[in-house]
């Protein structure tokens, strides 16, 4: 990505340092929160940004349901264009399957409603729209009959954004990605980009962008700006307004992030909007700050992340003008975010070498699917070795430092020895995911166990974890 914002100080936009600090501080010291990337920028300009080793600038990253807010905005350009209307109904993009619809609510279902999650179904539909229809996911989203009317009920439902996305791409005669180069991802300077696609080959919608920190962060800036880019308006303010406004409640809890209302494809925030994925994938804007905060991450508890962002990093911010922070906080701040650094496996007190061997999992449910054996190869030196994961569709090869992590196209990994000195544990990041996945050898038995720190929500051969055009199919995530 070609960097299309200015860079500044904390100090310089009237923000204390020590409490973006001090957020950082409290990420990493939060069980359930592992962070990968973080940008803060106000007024344009980027505060503060860091990638924790190995995870880099250049290295996209998977969104899961970040993915959204950019199909939301390829709706947008779409009825600027007057391709299509929010009020048109769902069904009139898909005139092959008005004889098989005739539940009348299902009939008159409306884009505005699936972009709102108001659909009328009050749970998720996925898993029984594909079990009616494996590869027509529209079809089987609308054989299912919503319980209320359309607009009048919240419930995420993943066939909502895939069947928004389809339409776009039905009205284009282009793939999401295809349609939003000209229209966003090259006015914003984002270029290296994926989008995983489903059986059909139709790009998700809901979930599987692939994309660098930077373009979160552009993103948020360009909502926060109501869509104006470097002096051309991009898509309409009218539209963003309409996109991150609550059109369907979701709760009424108000310590809650997401119980305070629902946009198009945005969540509404005790403060602000956002867009967020599974894992700690988020796009925070904060309109009353003109402050975007972009993250990604391997985090289970993305409601205490928020709940620290609000903690440390709101108290930070001054009004314009404010003499806030200084250079000290700002050069320390700095050396901080420099030095930022996932912990690699310790590389224990065992001097053993492997020479190789052929491992195989100790028992069926101990592998990842797929997954029949690993070999184990000497590395180049002593402080590395090689592992192959074989599997049913191919092999990926992985080398791993012992006590440091060594990067190899879009893995890195780290291995160490366990006290006795017979067993070897072994951790491969993927790098374009959030997803972590823990190796335990037995090596006097010639075994092995797989445990992944978060389960990936779009399975796939282990080479195929990355982003795409790498061929990806999914039913599912």
């Amino acid at each position: 990505m070609h960097s299309s914002l200015p860079r500044s100080t904390p100090a310089a936009h009237s923000v204390d340092a020590r409490g973006i600090a001090s957020f950082i501080s409290a990420l990493e010291s939060a069980p359930d929160i592992e962070p990968h990337s973080l940008m803060v920028l106000r007024d344009g300009h980027v505060l503060a940004e860091g990638w924790w080793t190995p995870y880099t600038a250049d290295r996209p990253h998977l969104l899961y349901s970040l993915s959204k807010s950019f199909t939301s905005t390829a709706v947008g350009f779409a009825v600027e264009e007057g391709l299509l209307s929010i009020d048109d109904t769902v069904l009139s993009h898909f005139p092959e399957l008005d004889a098989e619809i005739t539940d009348p609510r299902s009939r008159s279902m409306r884009i505005r409603h699936i972009l709102a999650m108001a659909s009328g179904h009050r749970e998720e539909t996925l898993d029984r729209a594909l079990a009616i229809d494996p590869i027509n996911i529209v079809r089987g989203f609308l054989l299912l009959p919503p319980d209320e009317e359309p607009g009048s009920v919240f419930a995420y439902n993943q066939p909502c954004t895939y069947t928004a996305g389809l339409i776009v791409q039905r009205a284009t005669g282009q793939s999401l990605t295809e349609y939003l180069r000209p229209r966003l991802f090259d006015p914003l300077g984002i270029d290296d980009t994926g989008w995983i696609t489903d059986a059909a080959g139709h790009e998700l919608g809901f979930s599987g962008f692939h994309a660098q920190t930077e373009a979160i962060a552009s993103l948020g800036q360009l909502y926060l700006q109501r869509g104006e880019w470097n002096g051309a308006q991009l898509i309409p303010g009218e539209w963003v307004d309409e996109a991150t406004r609550a059109h369907v409640s979701n709760g009424s809890n108000p310590a809650s992030d997401w119980e305070q209302g629902y946009g198009f494809q945005f969540w509404m925030a005790r403060h602000g909007y956002r867009g967020d994925g599974a894992y700690g994938q988020f796009c925070v804007i904060l309109p009353e700050h003109g402050v975007v905060l972009a993250m990604t991450g391997q985090s289970t508890d993305m409601q205490g992340l928020l709940d620290l962002a609000w903690t440390h990093l709101l108290p930070a911010i001054g009004q314009p003008g404010d003499e806030r922070g200084s250079e000290k906080a700002d050069a320390a701040l700095a050396e901080q975010l420099a030095s930022l650094a996932i912990v690699p496996v310790e590389r224990g007190s065992s001097d053993q070498r492997i020479d190789g061997g052929t491992f195989t999992p100790m028992l069926p449910e101990t592998a990842y699917p797929g997954l029949t054996h690993l070999l184990i190869e000497p590395g180049a030196t002593d402080s590395e070795l090689r592992l192959v994961f074989v599997e049913r569709d191919g092999r990926l090869e992985v080398p791993a430092g012992f006590g440091a992590w060594i990067t190899h196209d879009a893995t890195s990994a780290s291995a160490g020895w366990q006290p006795g000195g017979s067993i070897l544990a072994v951790d491969v990041i993927f790098l374009d995911t959030p997803h972590r996945l823990h190796v335990v050898l037995d090596v006097a038995a010639s075994s092995f166990t797989t445990r992944w720190e978060t389960a990936p929500l779009h399975f796939s051969p282990l080479a195929s974890m990355r982003k795409p055009p790498v061929a990806v199919t999914t039913d599912g995530g």
